[in-house]
Formats: C-alpha cells, sequence, structure tokens
C-alpha cells in the first residue's frame, strides 16, 4: 500500500504542477471560473458567466466550410458545445481525476495508520450494524461516497480514544499530526479542535484538584465553542456534566443549533411548513441534551453510560443544595440566551419536570407571554375603571372551558403574579381558573374545593392590591373595591354551592334503601310505593348533586332548581338574606320559607328541632336589629306549636324553650323579643286561649330575667353565667346601681304590666300564681337591694 500510495502522489502532484503552472487546457481555460467540482457530493460548479465574452481558444470558427465537402452550403450541423466549452470540460475531468487521485492516497495513508494498531482493540466498542457496514465497505465507497467517509470518521475516533484515553499511548498531537499531513480531507482541522478538546476533558476527569479540573474543562469549552457544529455534542455534553461544568452543557448544545439554523426557519411563520419542521427538529435536538441534563439532577432519567464506549464514566453523587444551585445555573444561563424558541423549549420541560419554583424565579422576560399563550386566552391588563362589571351583574357568569394542561399554566401565572406582588392580576387568573368550565374530559374538572380555594386566594390578592399593580392612584381603589365585592360575592355563593351539594348527597344516603330490602324489592318480595318514590329521589338527588360539582352555578340557578325542589329551607333561607331578597321582614317569601323551615324541622324532631334549626339559622342571619327576622312569626308558630304538642303529651316541652330560642336568633338582644311577645300579647284576637296567653307570659318572664342578667353581666365585664353565679348570694345597693338605670325601669315596668295581665287571665290560681311571683320577685330585687338567686 506505501508503494500504491507513493505512485499516486506522484501522478497527482503532476497533474496539480501542470494546474498550478497553467500549462496546457489549464492555461486555455483559466478566467473561466471554477470547473474543478467535488468527487465527494458531485456538485460541481459548471461553466459560469457570459459566454459571448469566452475567448475562442482554437481560433476562428470558419462557417464556410461543408462538414460533407460540399462548397458553399448555407445549412450547416450546429454542434452542442462550443470549442471553449469542450475545453473547459477536459480541464474539469482532469482536475476531478487529480482529486480522486489525492483522495485515493489519504484512504491509502489512513489503512496504513489503522493497520499500524491493534485493530481489534480499535473496534471493539462497534455495535453489530457499525461492523457489518464496515465489512463490506469497498475501496471505492471509502472514498467516493458519504457513508465511506462516515465510516472514516468513526475510525479516526477509535484512534484518537486510544492515544486519548487513560491507558492511551500519547496525546492528541502526537496521532493529529500524522491525520492532518498524511489524509487531511478525513481529519479536517475542526476534528482536531473536537479530539484536542476531547483529551482536556479526560485529563480533567483524573484529577484530584477542582481548581485545575475546572480549568481544563473551561480549556475544552473554549476549544468546542470554535467548532459547535462538528462536535458530537450527545457524548461531550456528557463528560461535561460529569465535571459538573454546566456552562458548557448550556452553551454548546444553543450554539450547535444556532450553526444548524442560522436563519431562523425555526421560528419563520412565511416560510413552508415542512422546511420549518425540519428546522425546529434539528434545534430540539440539540436543546434535548440541555433538558437531559435537568432530568438527570432532577433525577427522572436513568443514569446512561457515556463517554468513552471502552469504560463507562462515573458520576459524583451530590447534595440537594448542590442540585438546585446546578439546576438554577442551568435555568440562569438558558434564559440569557437569545433563543426564543429554546426559552419555550425550557419552560415547558420545567413544567413536566415539577421545577416551577425555579422556573418562576428565574424565567425570562418571556415568561409571561408564554404562560398566556399555553393557557390560550391572554390576560388583558385592565387599564380604566369603566371596564370593572359590578359583582351583581357578573354573579351568574361562568367561565371558559379550560383543559388540565392548560390550566396548569393559568396556575403557574397566578403564581408569578403574586410573586411579582401583582396583586390585582393575580386575582384575575384565579377567578378564571375557579370560574373554568369542564371540557370533554371529566378529568379536567376541578373539584368545588379547588374553586373554593381558588376564589379564596383571588380575595387575598385583591385585598392586597397596592400601586405596584399598575394602575393610577385615582382608579386604583375603585377598581380593588369593584373586584373585591365580585371575588367575595363568586365565593360566598360558592359556599352555598357546596353546602347544597353536601346536603343532597346526605339526602340521596338517608333515602337509599339498604342492600337486603333493595334486594327482596327485586325479587318480588316487597311491593311498596314509598320504597319506589324514595329510590327515584334519591337518584334524582344524587344526580342533581353531580350537576353541582361540575361547574359554578348562579344563586339563582341555586335556589330554583336545588334548592327549593328539594325543600333545603335552610339553605333558601340564607341565601334570600345574603341576596338582600327584600331588605325587611314583611316580605311574604322570607316568612313562607322560615314557616317551611320551621314545619320541617317539628316533623323531623319536635320543638328541640325547631329551637336548634331557629337558633342556628336566625343567628346567622341576624343583622343586629331585629329587623330582617319575622320574629312575631316564628313567635307564634313556635308557641302554639309546644302548646298543642304539650296538651296532646306528644312532646315534653319546656317553658324556656322557646323564649331561649328566639333570644339565641337574634345574638342574646332581649329587647326585639321582649317587643315581640309584647305585641302577641296586646292583639286578644290573635291568642284568644289562656292556655296559649300563660305560655308567652312564662317566656316573657325568661326574657326579662335574661336581660336584667346580661346587662349585669355587661356592665360587670363577665358572661350571664358569671353573673348568675355572682348573685348568687346578696350583693350591696352600690351594685345595684351598676345596673343602667333606663334599661331598670324598662324591666321594673315590664314586669308589672305582666303580672296585671296574668291576673287577668281566666285560669285557675294554681296555674298562674307560679308566674305571678315570678314578676313581682324580679320587680322588687329591681328596686330594692334584694338577691337575685330567687329568679
Amino acid at each position: 500500500m506505501q508503494v500504491l500510495e507513493n505512485k499516486i502522489r506522484s501522478l497527482e502532484k503532476f497533474l496539480r504542477c501542470i494546474r498550478n503552472q497553467r500549462r496546457g487546457l489549464y492555461g486555455c481555460v483559466a478566467g473561466l471560473g471554477d470547473v474543478t467540482g467535488s468527487i465527494l457530493y458531485a456538485t460541481g460548479s459548471e461553466l459560469g458567466g457570459d459566454r459571448s465574452m469566452v475567448k475562442n481558444l482554437f481560433g476562428a470558427y470558419s462557417r464556410n466550410v461543408e462538414s460533407n465537402g460540399v462548397g458553399t452550403s448555407s445549412k450547416r450541423q450546429r454542434l452542442p458545445y462550443s470549442s471553449a466549452e469542450l475545453a473547459a470540460m477536459e480541464v474539469r475531468a482532469m482536475e476531478c481525476i487529480r482529486q480522486l487521485l489525492l483522495r485515493s492516497a489519504e484512504a491509502l495513508f489512513l489503512l496504513q495508520l489503522l493497520s499500524q494498531h491493534h485493530v481489534t482493540r480499535l473496534f471493539q466498542g462497534f455495535n453489530a450494524n457499525l461492523w457489518q457496514e464496515l465489512v463490506q465497505l469497498t475501496f471505492c465507497q471509502l472514498v467516493c461516497s458519504e457513508e465511506g467517509d462516515r465510516l472514516a470518521t468513526r475510525l479516526i475516533s477509535s484512534l484518537m480514544e486510544y492515544y486519548t484515553g487513560p491507558d492511551g499511548r500519547g496525546t492528541v498531537d502526537d496521532i493529529s499530526g500524522r491525520l492532518r499531513e498524511g489524509c487531511p480531507s478525513y481529519f479536517k482541522e475542526s476534528d482536531y479542535k473536537f479530539f484536542l478538546a476531547v483529551e482536556y476533558l479526560e485529563r480533567a476527569a483524573v484529577t484530584p484538584d477542582s481548581e485545575e479540573k475546572a480549568n481544563l474543562a473551561r480549556e475544552a469549552f473554549n476549544f468546542l465553542s470554535k467548532v459547535p457544529e462538528s462536535a458530537d455534542l450527545q457524548t461531550v455534553c456528557k463528560r461535561f456534566e460529569d465535571l459538573r461544568f454546566y456552562e458548557a452543557v448550556v452553551r454548546l448544545p444553543l450554539q450547535k443549533a444556532q450553526a444548524l439554523d442560522p436563519a431562523g426557519d425555526a421560528s419563520n411563520d412565511q416560510i413552508d411548513a415542512a422546511t420549518r419542521e425540519h428546522a425546529l427538529a434539528q434545534r430540539e435536538q440539540c436543546y434535548e441534551i440541555i433538558t437531559n441534563a435537568l432530568r438527570s439532577l432532577k433525577g427522572d432519567s436513568l443514569q446512561r453510560e457515556f463517554g468513552s464506549p471502552v469504560r463507562p464514566a462515573v458520576r459524583s453523587t451530590i447534595d440537594n443544595v448542590s442540585r438546585k444551585k446546578y439546576i438554577s445555573q442551568i435555568a440562569q444561563l438558558g434564559v440569557q440566551s437569545p433563543d426564543r424558541v429554546f426559552h419555550e423549549y425550557l419552560y415547558r420541560t420545567m413544567i413536566d419536570l415539577g421545577l416551577e419554583d425555579e422556573l418562576l424565579e428565574y424565567g425570562g422576560p418571556d415568561l409571561v407571554p408564554f404562560l398566556q399563550n399555553a393557557g390560550r386566552e391572554p390576560l388583558q391588563e385592565v387599564r380604566a375603571v369603566s371596564g370593572i362589571t359590578s359583582a351583581t351583574s357578573l354573579m351568574g357568569q361562568t367561565g371558559a372551558a379550560i383543559p388540565s394542561n392548560e390550566a396548569k399554566y393559568l396556575d403557574l401565572l397566578a403564581r408569578y403574579y403574586v410573586l411579582k406582588r401583582q396583586h390585582v392580576l393575580a386575582a384575575h387568573v384565579l377567578l378564571r381558573l375557579a370560574e373554568r368550565r369542564s371540557s370533554t374530559d371529566a378529568k379536567d374538572v376541578p373539584t368545588l374545593d379547588q374553586r373554593r380555594q381558588y376564589l379564596s386566594n383571588a380575595v387575598l390578592q385583591a385585598k392586597s392590591a397596592s400601586n405596584s399593580d399598575g394602575l393610577l392612584g385615582s382608579t386604583r381603589g375603585a377598581f380593588d373595591n369593584g373586584l373585591l365585592d365580585l371575588l367575595e360575592g363568586k365565593l360566598a355563593v360558592l359556599r352555598f354551592q357546596i353546602k347544597i351539594k353536601e346536603e343532597l348527597e346526605a339526602l340521596a344516603s338517608r333515602l337509599e334503601p339498604p342492600v337486603d330490602i333493595s334486594d327482596s324489592a327485586q325479587n318480588g318480595l316487597a311491593h311498596d310505593d314509598n320504597f319506589t318514590t324514595n329510590a327515584n329521589l334519591a337518584n334524582t338527588a344524587r344526580e342533581k348533586a353531580k350537576e353541582l360539582s361540575l361547574d359554578l352555578k348562579s344563586i339563582t340557578q341555586l335556589y330554583n332548581e336545588y334548592a327549593v325542589p328539594f325543600e333545603l329551607w335552610e339553605m333558601c333561607l340564607e341565601m334570600l338574606y345574603f341576596a338582600n331578597y327584600s331588605g325587611d321582614a314583611d316580605s311574604s317569601i322570607v316568612r313562607e320559607t322560615w314557616a317551611r323551615l320551621i314545619d320541617q324541622a317539628l316533623s323531623r324532631g319536635g320543638i328541640a328541632e325547631a329551637c336548634s334549626v331557629l337558633k342556628r339559622v336566625g343567628s346567622n342571619t341576624y343583622p343586629g336589629d331585629g329587623a330582617v327576622l319575622p320574629l312575631d312569626t316564628l313567635c307564634l308558630h313556635l308557641e302554639k306549636a309546644a302548646q298543642e304538642r304539650l296538651e296532646s303529651g306528644v312532646e315534653s316541652v319546656g317553658d324556656e324553650d322557646v323564649s331561649r330560642a328566639l333570644l339565641a336568633a337574634c345574638k342574646g338582644a332581649a329587647e326585639p323579643v321582649l317587643n315581640t311577645y309584647d305585641q302577641l300579647l296586646s292583639s286578644g284576637a290573635i291568642l284568644p286561649s289562656p292556655n296559649l296567653r300563660i305560655r308567652l307570659l312564662r317566656s316573657v318572664l325568661v326574657v326579662l330575667r335574661e336581660w336584667a342578667m346580661s346587662v349585669f353581666a355587661q356592665r360587670m365585664g363577665t358572661s350571664v353565667t358569671g353573673a348568675s353565679l355572682i348573685l348568687g348570694g346578696t350583693f350591696s345597693p352600690e351594685q345595684t346601681t351598676i345596673i343602667n338605670q333606663g334599661i331598670r325601669d324598662k324591666i321594673t315596668s315590664a314586669a308589672n304590666r305582666y303580672m296585671t295581665e296574668v291576673r287577668r287571665l281566666t285560669l285557675p290560681q294554681n296555674r298562674t300564681e307560679a308566674v305571678y311571683r315570678g314578676f313581682r320577685e324580679l320587680e322588687e330585687s329591681l328596686i330594692n337591694s334584694f338577691s337575685f338567686d330567687r329568679f
């Protein structure tokens, strides 16, 4: 092979000498342009330029000479090429032959160099497919085909690893000098820099000194930065990961992505889609190297073998603090890049890996547009108060359908606004998340508890809104108030929806028959209309509860479609009071609803249940003055029911049950309750029965006692129970004067008046004496310095 190489090089040198000296046809076609071409890729340039300016190198063409010997014929056969073109084509063929000779000589040199080494060792890292290609490779393919060029590069790579490995026999300079001299077309300058960088990485891997390790990695990075497009980054970046030199892991792939797509076709919507997709695919191959480093640090990818095919690379374990530092470094380096396509790729990867905190902390200025576009509906900046819609008009609106994969971007956008103290924008995003409707996939439906959490957070953000949100001072206050009212209203309605859903589920559970009864009914052993009705009602309640879990409902829908049909009167009352339906207690709707609620409670648990419901609902709706509670209706309804149940023996009802329930409903305010009883007692048409009147008078006595106790407790700074304990013995006149003189006069006058009312009753004395004595003792205790322990 050496002899053959020498002869081929001598022939090539002879042709090159003729070309350089421009002898023969070379001199004739000088100035016609590049006619050399390339034997590798068959892309040699044809003759160019203005052919009218090409000199006729072979003399004037005689148009009077006939090809068939005839003297002067007006018709001549036209040649396909001119003589100048034919000369140029001949020169090009000679140049192709010269390049073929040079390439063949270099291939022979490479084969000789490989044969001087342990071939089996060089090829031991090849897989089966590569072995097969190598066995079938011909000399012609090695010289003239791209496949041969690729295999030659792989052979040179194995040879360089033999020299640069830990058990190698030299350095890159030792072998690269011979390769660059003997086969420069196979071993280019970029290859030299690449393998020189690999040598530095190998030295850094075995260097114990951390500073020297960093310097060697930096040198390798500098070499590779000059030839990023020709480097095998998949392998070399893994080596940089071993060294924890993440600057190279980020910057080298980005440089190669720019080299592969210098025109930016990946983000150009004006070009052909196939071209754009191809450019994007090339870029993403480079981006994947960076994101794989993130996955490796996060621990989401398998530890794959990389580096030299002969030996696996060993990666040191790192602690969580260092891991977080490296992840932050990759994020920061990535954001510093001007490559917007990579930013989106990086952002999506970090979200998929659960690195939201790092993304929000180090994300670039394009993070907000990215999150907005990923959420499909960009959030518009609020610029004027005129764009604010009142809470009342927006209360029944629902949001758009947002799939869960888009909702996560909106959730991140809200977190970003909170982090940047843009509270108003955060509140709007949270509102969109809370109102989003379900898509076709039921898995995308947020639960009502999740919606409540979104709205609760939105309320907090609206309360925290400040001038930093970018709103003018004159409009910010009105905007914040309008937004806050809207959010608080929606949150209250959502709480009603959650309660109604729970009530319907509980109703369905109560009405659903036991399994044994259901089986017997199916077998024909039980036929009960009530059973069928309950089963149908349970199914309906369960379906309605499922409807409520899908999306937000307006307060009108909750009242008319869910609460009223299922007789959830307590919820109806709460919604009526929340919506300020009438503004006073004279509303027939409110009175009728209260009556239905009390009747429902009586049917379920008697007076005890009714009083319990009154305490719970009344205290939630009592505003402080008793104006919106129909106390007269409630008092008369409960007192009549208590009297009837007591007389019929259905239930044992105490004298204080109703009055104390009314006091609890009014949050301990005795005067409105006393006025209600006084109004009822003053009307003989309403209370014609003496038995009912004496019952109301007993209740009045309880109210007056509680009033006196509460006033004393308030002045003493203790509770009513504490006051009753203090008043367990006698107290001095000074203590008596603690009670406000005006209130004492009111209680004393009422006690005196009701003593007279008791005497007027046409009832036996044994039924009225205890009530009469109670009023008298109360009056005397307030006038005189007597003990309160008697009552």
